[in-house]
């Protein structure tokens, strides 16, 4: 049975049971545990993360693969297993975005990541060196901008 969310952001949206990911520890700062992931353009590079409990909580999300072809995510063997992830390739990889009016002031968290595991997720601490909480999206545009 589809759920209904009257989003201040979006309007009125349905969204399928099977589209509804579950949070079973909430997410850090954030109220609620179900939400889901919303496509608005197939081309672009962020998705939302919308909350199914408040209309009004709406987080941009990306694949981080898309902006660091290195990025990795590393936990510790007992969270995997609490997670339930048996091979990394288990899991879809999320991290939240901060948008900002200028490209270049674009800023991803890399330490705290999503991991979507059918329809649970799990916010993570990543364990991997050099993760930070602000790293640049578009870093490609702030070189650009220095040099010019």
């Amino acid at each position: 049975m589809p759920v209904t969310i009257d989003s201040t952001r979006f309007g009125t949206l349905e969204v399928s049971d099977e589209a509804v990911v579950d949070f079973p520890n909430g997410l850090i700062g954030l109220g609620g545990r179900r939400y889901t992931l919303l496509v608005r353009e197939e081309s672009a590079p962020f998705l939302w993360l919308h909350s199914i409990d408040d209309p009004s909580l709406a987080l941009p999300v990306t694949n981080p693969g898309l902006f660091f072809p290195d990025y990795e995510v590393e936990i510790s063997d007992s969270e995997a297993e609490r997670i339930g992830i048996q091979d990394p390739a288990d899991a879809q990889v999320f991290v939240t975005v901060r948008a900002a009016e200028a490209v270049e002031d674009f800023r991803a968290n890399l330490r705290a990541p999503l991991l979507v595991v059918g329809r649970r997720g799990y916010q993570v601490i990543n364990e991997a060196a050099g993760t930070s909480v602000r790293a640049p999206l578009f870093a490609e545009a702030r070189a650009a901008e220095q040099v010019a």
